[in-house]
């Protein structure tokens, strides 16, 4: 063998190895990822987490026993909707609304390596929802109200179809059983996968909190938290009578990164924080999350022993308040009322 045929066999032998190496690697990528896709984790059972600001380490046992809420920094940290409800409202008083309806694929999107609809189904067996918001009727300290609660963990909480539905149709009902309604919003805006679909539900929102509170003059209590960005901002999140927000929380129409690309300039550090836009007259409150129930029920008291309208040709005061529930306490102070807005005497 010469040695030219010596170094074509041996350029031979090494592309048949390298062939034989690039398909065993390829193979056993295959069926590690499809292995991975049997594997499921619990986030709910993990024993530590660590805290957005400090980014130490917390215990998760007693994290929950304090509400979410850093012992160290007293910062606010993310909650699931079902944790906030049972912050908001009595324990055994809620009563779901609409929790069968589900997201349709009205757009056919696909990401590039999944569709819209697999990408929905894969959150909701992630959080146990069919979709980015919770909805129903509860008793904060005895008080009937309708309550609706968003997750940031069910695709950013963003707002697509069944969440403007779900929203509407809890502040229908509210606006017909003369219920306060209260909205915790934790959203990044829109759903981008149904497009023009998502958009519209910020009008149909508004359109149905018109009728509750200039028509019907009743309540409405907006409580923004960490985040609340986009189209939920630019809608419900800032129509509320009272507008309560979170410390520390993160608020904007626009992200840091979006502003600052489209203009060019850098963002102020703490310009889209709470207590910042609170200083400049964006909110009403801000609330720690352990006194919330509380000042809701003060809120909700103090409504209802307001006189809700003047009649000017007898000058005379008539409160049109209506009652929240048949089964709602009574007392002697007619605290089981909630009355209309207050309309300011020119």
């Amino acid at each position: 063998m010469s040695l030219k045929e010596w170094f074509e066999e041996r350029r031979k032998i090494s592309g048949l190895i390298e062939d034989l190496i690039e398909r065993t690697s390829k193979d056993y990528i295959v069926n590690e990822m499809d292995k991975n896709k049997n594997i499921k984790i619990d986030f709910n059972n993990r024993l530590w987490v660590q805290c957005d600001n400090r980014e130490n380490l917390l215990y998760m046992k007693y994290l929950r026993q304090n509400k979410s809420v850093c012992e160290e920094c007293g910062y606010h940290l993310q909650m699931s909707s079902s944790d906030r409800i049972e912050l908001s409202i009595d324990h055994g008083t809620r009563h779901p609304m609409d929790e069968d309806m589900a997201a349709p694929d009205p757009i056919q999107f696909h990401f590039e390596d999944e569709p819209y609809i697999d990408r929905i189904t894969s959150c909701q067996i992630k959080t146990g929802l069919t979709d980015a918001v919770q909805t129903g009727i509860g008793r904060p300290n005895g008080i009937p109200i309708a309550i609706g609660v968003m997750d940031f963990q069910f695709m950013g909480g963003s707002m697509g179809s069944v969440v403007g539905e779900k929203i509407t149709r809890l502040i229908e009902y509210a606006t017909k059983e003369s219920l306060p309604v209260i909205m915790v919003c934790a959203s990044g805006g829109a759903r981008m996968q149904e497009g023009s679909f998502s958009l519209m539900q910020m009008a149909k929102i508004s359109t149905a909190l018109y009728t509750h509170q200039l028509e019907k003059r009743l309540l409405y209590v907006s409580i923004l938290t960490y985040p609340t960005t986009g189209g939920v901002t630019a809608s419900f999140g800032m129509l509320g009578d009272i507008i309560i927000v979170e410390p520390k929380a993160y608020i904007a129409f626009a992200g840091r990164r979006v502003i600052e690309q489209t203009s060019g300039q850098k963002v102020p550090d703490g310009l889209q924080v709470a207590e910042h836009l609170f200083d400049h007259g964006s909110f009403d409150l801000i609330v720690p999350r352990s006194l919330l129930k509380g000042v809701l029920s003060e809120l909700f008291q103090l409504y209802s022993s307001i006189p809700c309208e003047k009649e000017r040709t007898l000058g005379s005061v008539s409160c049109n308040d209506q009652q929240l529930s048949s089964s709602a306490p009574r007392n002697e102070s007619n605290s089981d009322t909630v009355s209309s807005r207050v309309e300011k005497s020119e």
